[in-house]
């Protein structure tokens, strides 16, 4: 049994590192509220930007110079390039385990639809990269340390090389795998199709497509565009990786200080009882040396 010397120092030990879980969790909280508003802003230009794109796709394939355009080749995605983003650090429970068994079943199931296609990664984030760099995965390139307040500079450099890629006929199809922040207790994983952009369904009565009045020829706003929408694309996924990470660290340092305070109680019943014990002992000790002297 421990010694009440020994409770005391577990019990001062749990309660530094409590007090470091909630200095964890106030500076989260800071960030998720900045990381929240910026994310908010970007989503609703990213939306309508993918949706134009779709519509612009859809009329530039009736140009008779279509053919010509890498943007609107259809290929067999025998080269696969993935835009991978994760945290730089850690302390946010499962935020990154699920980024990396995500990434896992990605290649699992493009193995499965293209037999033999090959897999390039461009890895923003220190932990994607670690995990990659263990398990010997093609790399493109790697962006750390830049998503403590990313900058759509950074986005049009993560994309820049994707888009080369894909414009030159290098790859047949890009992705981006990131986590989406839907609130505080809830990121989701999201793995979306960049290249070639996916047309609306048809069938889907949902699904409007808008006949624009366009003064150049849809072709060549095609060609200025889909280098913008990749990056745009790049950088909301950034943003919302921020700020689901944020969230996720919160949450996971709020349990951490609700787990040390059990700890605490736990360790300070356990100290009482010791020193109970202690106390008790003396007092048969006195009370039995009286009874021997009478």
């Amino acid at each position: 049994m421990p010694s009440l010397i020994d409770f005391r120092r577990r019990i001062r030990s749990v309660k530094n590192t409590q007090q470091i879980t909630k200095a964890m969790k106030m500076v989260s909280a800071a960030k998720l509220r900045r990381a929240q508003e910026r994310v908010i802003a970007a989503r609703p230009y990213a939306k309508t930007m993918r949706e134009m794109l779709a519509n612009l796709t859809a009329a530039a394939q009736s140009d008779d110079r279509a053919s010509d355009s890498n943007w609107l080749a259809v290929r067999e995605p025998k080269r696969i390039d993935l835009i991978f983003v994760s945290s730089d650090t850690g302390l946010a429970g499962a935020f990154n385990s699920n980024l990396m068994k995500a990434s896992t079943r990605f290649y699992e199931e493009r193995a499965l639809e293209n037999p033999g296609a090959e897999i390039s990664l461009t890895l923003v984030g220190r932990k994607g990269r670690d995990f990659h760099r263990r398990r010997n995965s093609k790399i493109l390139s790697e962006h750390v340390n830049i998503l403590n307040r990313p900058s759509y500079q950074d986005a049009a450099e993560v994309a820049r090389e994707a888009i080369r890629r894909y414009r030159d006929g290098e790859t047949d199809a890009v992705y981006l795998l990131n986590n989406d922040f839907k609130s505080v207790m809830a990121q989701t994983l999201n793995l979306t199709k960049l290249l070639p952009v996916e047309l609306e369904n048809k069938d889907d009565k949902k699904a409007e497509q808008t006949d624009y009045i366009y003064e150049q020829s849809p072709l060549e706003m095609l060609e200025r565009l889909m280098p913008r929408y990749v990056e745009v694309a790049v950088f909301r996924a950034m943003l919302e990786t921020v700020a689901a990470y944020q969230a996720a660290r919160m949450t996971a340092m709020d349990k951490a200080s609700s787990n040390a305070k059990e700890v605490i109680d736990t360790l300070t019943l356990n100290m009482n009882r010791v020193r109970q014990a202690a106390i008790t002992k003396e007092i048969i000790e006195v009370v039995s040396g009286a009874a021997a002297a009478e």
